[in-house]
C-alpha cells in the first residue's frame, strides 16, 4: 500500500487534526447559582433533607458514597445538564453552545435520565429480533414453496432451463445390434416408443420431439430393422429410412404376446394372408401339441424366412423354437402345456429380474390350496389383456371363464401368453421363499413387493394406490 504523502515519522495525523479543532481553554471563574432547583433532581431532594432531616435521601449516588462539597457541585451540574434545563440567566464565562467543552462531549453515551425519570429502554434489539423472525418466515415460505413448485414442475422447469440430464444420447457412440418392428400404419410416436423400448434411443419421447422441432414429414415402412443401441435421434432416423437396415422376409413376437396380437405382425412383416396364418394355427395337433389352442406356443423371437415361406412353415418354426425353450429348461416330456401356462403367467406378471419369485408365489399358493387370483389370467380370458391397463375391471374379475383364476382354483386351462426363456426357466425353478402375494408399486420401475401376510400385502397395495393417484396416467 503506498505511503501518504508529507507524513512525518512518529506523527499522529488523526489525534492533531482532532485535537486542533477543540477551542482554547479558558479560564473559569466560579460562580454561585441562586436559580431554585429542579424539581425531582439531586439538589432538590438535599435542600428539602437539610431543612427536613427526617426525610430520606433518594439520589441513587448519594447512597453510594459520602457527599463533599466538589461531588456536590459536580452531580448538581450534572442533574440540570441530564434534565436539558438552563439558568434563565446565563453565568459569567458562558460556554459556547456550538463548541464541544471536552473530548468527552464528543464521545457521550445517550444513557442519561430525562425529564427526571429513569432512562428509556432501547426497543431497537427486540425490534431487530422481530423483523428477523419476519425475515426468515418470508424466507421459508419462499423455501417451502419453491419445493413445492420443483416438486410439481421439476422435470418441466428442468427441460425448459436445459437443466439435468439430455434426453438424446451423444453422437458416436452408438454400439451393439437392436431390432426394431415397425407395424403397418405406425407413426412417429409409436415408432419413438419402439426404438426406446429396444435400446436405440435413451428416452422415449426424443425421437418423436426430433421429428416436430425438425418439420420432418417420414412415411414408416413395416418390417423388422436392424440399428444399434445408443443412438442419436437424427442417426436413428437415417438407419430407419436405409434399405440395408431392413431385414427382409423378417418378423419379431414379442414377449408375452398372443395369437391374437401376434398373426397381425406376422402378416404385416411376411406379406402373408391374416387368413392362412389362423387357418395354420386352428389345429395344435399338426404340430404334435396337445392342446386346445398353440397360446403360448409361439416363441417371442426374431425370424428371418424365405420369401416362398408359407404360412404353416412359418407357424412350424416358431413351436419348433418353443420346444428347444422347453428341452433346455428340463421339462420332462408330457408336462410341457402345464410349465408354458405357469411361465405364460410369470412372462405377464412380473419383470424378468422377479420372475422366479413369482413362480415361487404361484407354487406355494398352489401347495396350499389357495386361488391364485392373477389379474393377468382374469384379463385374458375376459379380453382385457391388451387393454393397456394393470388393474382388472370388476366384469373380468367375476367372469366365469376357465382362465379366470379369481373365479377356478389351480391353473388356468391353458397359456395365456408367449414366454420367453426365462420364465420358462423360471417355472421349472422357483426360488425357495415364504411369499404368497405380490404386488407391483411402481409400473414405471416395475418395482414389486413380495409378502407373506394379508396385511404385509394391503400394505403393498395401499403403496401402489399411492403410486397411482400420484400417476392417473401410467397405466393403472
Amino acid at each position: 500500500m503506498p505511503e501518504r504523502e508529507n507524513a512525518e515519522r512518529g506523527s499522529n495525523s488523526l489525534s492533531d487534526d482532532l485535537f486542533s479543532k477543540l477551542p482554547a481553554p479558558e479560564r473559569q471563574v466560579p460562580t454561585v447559582d441562586s436559580t431554585p432547583p429542579v424539581p425531582g433532581s439531586r439538589r432538590a431532594l438535599r435542600e428539602a433533607a437539610h431543612s427536613d432531616p427526617d426525610q430520606p435521601v433518594t439520589a441513587r449516588s448519594e447512597a453510594a458514597q459520602p457527599e463533599t462539597a466538589h461531588s456536590r457541585d459536580a452531580a448538581e451540574a450534572s442533574d440540570e445538564a441530564s434534565h436539558g434545563e438552563r439558568s434563565a440567566e446565563p453565568t459569567a464565562d458562558p460556554v459556547p453552545e456550538s463548541a464541544p467543552a471536552s473530548l468527552d462531549d464528543l464521545f457521550a453515551a445517550d444513557h442519561d435520565e430525562i425529564d427526571g425519570r429513569a432512562p428509556r429502554k432501547k426497543k431497537r434489539r427486540t425490534g431487530c429480533i422481530v423483523a428477523l423472525v419476519i425475515v426468515l418466515a418470508l424466507i421459508g415460505g419462499v423455501v417451502a414453496g419453491g419445493f413445492a413448485v420443483w416438486n410439481a414442475y421439476g422435470d418441466r422447469i428442468s427441460e425448459v432451463m436445459g437443466w439435468g440430464e439430455p434426453d438424446d444420447y451423444e453422437p458416436g457412440i452408438a454400439t451393439g445390434e437392436a431390432l426394431v418392428t415397425i407395424r403397418e400404419g405406425d407413426t412417429g410416436s409409436p415408432v419413438s416408443t419402439a426404438l426406446y423400448e429396444a435400446g436405440v434411443t435413451k428416452t422415449e419421447d426424443v425421437f418423436y420431439d426430433y421429428l416436430v422441432n425438425e418439420n420432418i414429414a417420414v412415411t414408416f415402412y413395416p418390417g423388422v430393422y436392424k440399428l444399434q443401441q445408443k443412438m442419436t435421434a437424427a442417426d436413428a432416423l437415417t438407419a430407419l429410412q436405409d434399405d440395408a437396415s431392413k431385414l427382409e422376409n423378417s418378423v419379431s413376437i414379442p414377449e408375452g404376446g398372443t395369437l391374437e396380437s401376434s398373426l397381425p405382425l406376422i402378416s404385416e412383416s411376411m406379406g402373408v394372408p391374416l387368413e392362412d396364418l389362423q387357418a395354420a394355427v386352428a389345429d395344435p395337433s399338426a404340430y404334435g401339441v396337445t392342446a386346445q389352442s398353440l397360446e403360448g406356443w409361439l416363441f417371442p423371437a426374431v425370424y428371418t424366412f424365405d420369401p416362398e415361406a408359407t404360412a404353416t412353415q412359418i407357424i412350424q418354426r416358431m413351436v419348433d423354437r418353443t420346444r428347444e425353450s422347453l428341452a433346455s429348461a428340463g421339462v420332462p416330456a408330457g408336462d410341457e402345456q402345464r410349465i408354458l401356462t405357469i411361465a405364460s403367467i410369470i412372462q405377464r406378471e412380473g419383470r424378468t429380474d422377479d420372475f422366479a419369485k413369482v413362480s415361487r408365489v404361484i407354487q406355494n399358493r398352489l401347495d396350499d390350496g389357495m386361488m391364485l387370483q392373477m389379474d393377468s389370467t382374469s384379463q385374458y380370458g375376459y379380453g382385457e389383456l391388451h387393454a393397456g391397463v394393470v388393474s382388472t375391471s370388476t366384469e373380468a374379475q367375476n367372469d366365469d371363464n376357465p382362465w379366470n383364476t379369481y373365479v377356478h382354483t389351480g391353473l388356468p386351462v391353458g397359456p395365456i401368453a408367449n414366454p420367453n426363456d426365462a420364465a420358462i426357466d423360471a417355472a421349472m425353478h422357483p426360488v425357495d421363499g415364504p411369499w404368497f402375494y405380490f404386488v407391483t408399486v411402481n409400473l414405471q420401475t416395475g418395482e414389486t413387493v413380495f409378502s407373506t401376510t394379508y396385511a404385509e400385502h394391503q400394505a403393498a397395495i395401499e403403496t401402489w394406490q399411492e403410486w397411482c393417484r400420484a400417476n392417473p396416467d401410467q397405466g393403472c
